[in-house]
């Protein structure tokens, strides 16, 4: 495990994340404080079909959408995302917005979230302006706990994913994927 207050920054999504917390027991909450830069937004819709997020602004604006309502949060607000259900989020402010999250439980989000990270740098180094497939389907296997496509029924996500690991795998790609994380 990596040390306390670790850092991980999405060049992509303007998102810096410090943990500042990680779970002791099975089902405790991973805290971390969100900085995200004017304009940045996470990359996408997306659930956490087995973790609750709950968000506090400490400073700034942020735009939340959860399910099909859309909040504007400021300093103090506090929105909760229950387990599956789709959202998203993004500051719409003129100023970075800082922002508490707990997920709950912690699953291996911090990996999930350093591996998303790492192939937003790997995705703009090579100035693509989408990520791998391959490397999606990689992400999208390792994490399906803590992270999924909205909308989609889980099966029909897993049965389109599970041919192209195979092929990421035949052809070696999840050993780059793997070491894109490190």
């Amino acid at each position: 495990m990596s040390a306390p207050r670790h850092v991980i920054e999405n060049p992509l999504s303007g998102e810096r994340i410090t943990i500042t917390k990680r779970p002791r027991v099975t089902g405790d909450a991973l805290a971390w404080e969100l900085v995200l830069a004017p304009g940045g937004r996470v990359p996408g819709s997306h659930s956490h079909p087995e973790q609750e997020e709950r968000f506090t602004v400490l400073d700034g604006t942020m735009r939340f959408r959860v399910g099909w309502r859309r909040t504007l949060a400021r300093h103090g607000d506090v929105v909760v995302v229950p387990p599956g259900t789709v959202h998203h989020f993004a500051n719409r402010g003129l100023a970075p917005a800082r922002v508490a999250v707990e997920s709950t439980p912690a699953l291996r989000t911090e990996a999930m979230l350093e591996t998303a990270a790492a192939l937003a740098r790997d995705q703009q180094a090579s100035r693509r302006p989408f990520p791998r497939l391959l490397d999606v389907a990689l992400f999208m296997g390792d994490f399906e706990r803590e992270v999924r496509a909205p909308y989609l029924p889980a099966s029909l996500v897993r049965a389109a994913l599970w041919p192209l690991r195979g092929l990421a795998t035949f052809l070696g790609r999840d050993a780059r994927y793997r070491d894109a994380r490190h």
